[in-house]
C-alpha cells in the first residue's frame, strides 16, 4: 500500500481529466490528473526500509527493499517511479490517478495511481543494468493502454463489448458460467478465457475445445487467465501441474504457479495485507471445511475510500468478475466471508 501526502491547497487543484469509460454501466473508471509536484511516497508494500541505494547518471536512484525483495526507481526529487519484485514480471508504475467503480454492488471506490505492466523478463536484483529495461521503461512510462486493473474491469457486470479485427468479441460483461444441472441456483464452473471467446486453444500441455454453454463466461480463474494470459500475454498452461505458464485452477496457481509468493499458505487466514500491491493474484479457501485448501482466486485492486483491502473476483453469486460485496464483501480486512478465508497470494 502506498501513502501520499498532499496540502489542502494542492488537493484543490485536483481535475478530472477523463472519466467514466463505459458510462451508465457496470463499472466506472476515473483518470485524475494532479500537479507533478503534489505528491510525496512514503512506502510502497511491507518493509519499505531502504537496503541499500544506487545513484545512476540517468538521474534516476535504484533502491532495494525487502519482504518481498524488490528495487525501486527514485527521481531526483525522491518521487517513486516505479517497483518491479523479484521473481514477477508485473511492474508497478506511478502515473495519473484512476478511480475504479461498480455502482450496481458497492459504493466504495478504488483510487489508485499505480499502474500494473507486464515486462518481458522477470525481475532480479541489477537486472536495471539490462539493456532490455531502459527501452521497455521509457515506453511503460507513458502507455496509458489498459494495463492489468484496467483489463480486469471490462468483464464486470454490463461492461460494453469489445470486437476483434474478425469481430470476435473479446472483453465485455462475463457471466461465472452456465446454470448448473446439479444446483439450478448455482453456477458451473469450467468456463476458461477460450470458452468466452468461443475458440479452440492449443497450450504447451493439451488441447481444449470450447463448451458452448460457457460462452461469454470466466470462472474465477479463467478470469485471472483471461486478463494476464490471453489479454496482456502473459504464458498459460493447461493443466494444474508445474511448469512456466499459468496452471488452470487456482489451487494449482497457488500452490505451482509462477512468480513470487506474498506470504505461505498456513492454512489460517492471511494478515499480511501491506505486502499487497495491485494485480497481486489472491487465493481463498472457500470449501466447507477450513484449511489450506484453495478453492478460490481473485486480483488484489488496493485500498479503497473505505480504508478497506479490496479485490476483484468471478464469482457466482455475482453471477461473474465483481468488485463488489453481492455474495460477501470484496475486502481482506474485517471479519467478511472473503476476509476471514483469506489464504496466501503471489505476484506474477
Amino acid at each position: 500500500m502506498n501513502y501520499r501526502t498532499y496540502s489542502q491547497t494542492q488537493a484543490a487543484l485536483v481535475t478530472l481529466a477523463a472519466f467514466a469509460l463505459l458510462t451508465g454501466a457496470g463499472f466506472v473508471t476515473y483518470l485524475v490528473a494532479r500537479p507533478s509536484t503534489d505528491r510525496i511516497v512514503l512506502s510502497l508494500g511491507a518493509a519499505a526500509v531502504p537496503q541499500s541505494m544506487v545513484r545512476t547518471d540517468t538521474g534516476y536512484s535504484y533502491r532495494r527493499l525487502s519482504a518481498p525483495g524488490r528495487t525501486q526507481i527514485v527521481d531526483a526529487s525522491g518521487q517513486v517511479l516505479a517497483t518491479m519484485t523479484d521473481g514477477a514480471r508485473t511492474v508497478h508504475l506511478h502515473g495519473p490517478e484512476r478511480i475504479f467503480a461498480e455502482p450496481r454492488f458497492t459504493k466504495a471506490k478504488v483510487h489508485t495511481d499505480l499502474w500494473v505492466r507486464l515486462a518481458p523478463k522477470e525481475w532480479y536484483a541489477g537486472a536495471e543494468q539490462d539493456a532490455w529495461f531502459t527501452t521497455w521503461f521509457g515506453k511503460a512510462r507513458a502507455d496509458r493502454s489498459p494495463d492489468v486493473l484496467g483489463v480486469a474491469m471490462e468483464y464486470t457486470y454490463v461492461s460494453s463489448p469489445k470486437k476483434d479485427a474478425q469481430g470476435r468479441q473479446y472483453s465485455g460483461d462475463a457471466a461465472f458460467g452456465p446454470l448448473s444441472d446439479s444446483d439450478p441456483d448455482g453456477r458451473a464452473e469450467n468456463s476458461d478465457f477460450y470458452d468466452y471467446l468461443g475458440i479452440s486453444w492449443t497450450f504447451p500441455d493439451k488441447k481444449e475445445k470450447p463448451a458452448a454453454a460457457h460462452i461469454r463466461s470466466l470462472d474465477c480463474s479463467g478470469f485471472l487467465r483471461m486478463v494476464y494470459g490471453y489479454r496482456l500475454g502473459y504464458p498459460l498452461r493447461g493443466t494444474n501441474e508445474a511448469g512456466p505458464g499459468l496452471p488452470r485452477r487456482a489451487y494449482a496457481m497457488a500452490s505451482v504457479g509462477p512468480g513470487a509468493q506474498l506470504m505461505p499458505n498456513t492454512g489460517k487466514r492471511a494478515r499480511d495485507l501491506d505486502r499487497l500491491l495491485p494485480g497481486d493474484l489472491l487465493f481463498f479457501n472457500a470449501g466447507p471445511v477450513q484449511g489450506a485448501n484453495i478453492e478460490h482466486s481473485g486480483m488484489y485492486l488496493g485500498v479503497d475510500d473505505r480504508g478497506h483491502h479490496r479485490f476483484i473476483s468471478s464469482r457466482t453469486t455475482a453471477n461473474g468478475p465483481t468488485m463488489g460485496d453481492l455474495g460477501g464483501e470484496s475486502t481482506l480486512d474485517g471479519t467478511g466471508y472473503w476476509a476471514t478465508r483469506f489464504r496466501t497470494a503471489r505476484r506474477i
